[in-house]
């Protein structure tokens, strides 16, 4: 279903930032890693803080729907797209040092986030060289990988709440857990990240990034899209190995398999649609329930206009 006055937002969405930064009836799948995704109804890439604010605040005053994305590294958005406004945040993508802290905008990647403490010789960001999130994303989801994660890192946060108000939020204050946050329930918009580190040596640094990258490279299935590890990691368990030996590797639905080299993953092998997308999780939910017992808990978000998911 469309906006009802779809003009009227359109012209106040331009009269606060440029023309050419607000795109009507676009696909969202060519902004998404994942390659899945129809279409929003306004697309939205502010320049400025302010812009964003003044978005946020458009969209209350008219009862628009309202969704920030990154760039879907983690993230299935339905066939039916998005209503309302959507905004992606990928002109704030500025990285600098201050003393022994990377501050970081939330659309700069998190991989360039940990080159930059490497060429500043600064140690603790290493875990994040081959997440391929966002930085705001990687907030949103307290971001991890080879026994690192945000969380370990993180000093603050600069962000916009539903309001349109900019507040500084300690690590603490944004209740980071295995894979969570309360970004999403308290509808923060990240806008800038300060990393602690410690000073180290450079090719020490590099050594442990270059082993992670070979890990990540040999073992997980890059030249496909994909949304990265589908499943959390169910206790006691690795979803990748129960998978495995449900015997699914290279099954699926239209475009969509899973992995042949790595079980977790899930890729979009052959233009596959969102509805592919799904219908390959919940074969794998159901059969793994049905071998093992053990019910996958989906790590990956679902976004949209699609059907109700159980």
């Amino acid at each position: 279903m469309k906006l009802v006055n779809d003009h009227h937002v359109y012209e106040q969405l331009c009269a606060i930032t440029a023309e050419e930064n607000v795109m009507v009836d676009e696909y969202l799948k060519k902004h998404m890693y994942t390659r899945l995704g129809g279409k929003a109804d306004f697309f939205v890439t502010p320049a400025s803080i302010d812009e964003v604010q003044q978005i946020v605040r458009l969209a209350n005053k008219e009862e628009v729907p309202f969704t920030l994305l990154g760039n879907g590294s983690n993230l299935i958005i339905h066939d039916g797209g998005i209503r309302g406004i959507v905004m992606s945040l990928k002109r704030f993508d500025s990285i600098r040092r201050e003393g022994n802290r990377i501050i970081a905008e939330s659309g700069a990647r998190i991989i360039d986030a940990s080159r930059k403490a490497l060429d500043e010789e600064l140690t603790g960001l290493e875990f994040a060289c081959g997440i391929p999130g966002t930085v705001g994303g990687a907030l949103f989801m307290n971001a991890g990988a080879y026994g690192g994660e945000v969380k370990d890192c993180l000093r603050h946060a600069v962000v916009v709440n539903r309001e349109g108000e900019m507040l500084t939020l300690s690590a603490d204050e944004l209740d980071l857990g295995y894979r969570t946050s309360n970004i999403p329930d308290k509808g923060y918009i990240v806008l800038e990240a300060t990393f602690d580190l410690t000073p180290g040596n450079f090719d020490e640094i590099k050594a442990v990034m270059d082993d992670l990258t070979h890990k990540r490279e040999s073992k997980q299935p890059l030249e496909y899209p994909s949304c990265g590890s589908v499943f959390k990691r169910p206790p006691g368990y690795f979803a990748g190995k129960l998978i495995q030996d449900s015997g699914l590797q290279g099954k699926g639905f239209g475009g969509a398999e899973v992995s042949t080299k790595h079980a977790g993953f899930i890729v979009n092998k052959d233009n596959a649609s969102t509805s592919d997308y799904i219908k390959v999780i919940k074969m794998v939910q159901d059969t793994v329930k049905e071998k093992f017992g053990v019910e996958l808990e989906r790590e990956v978000k679902i976004l949209g206009d699609g059907p109700e998911e159980e």
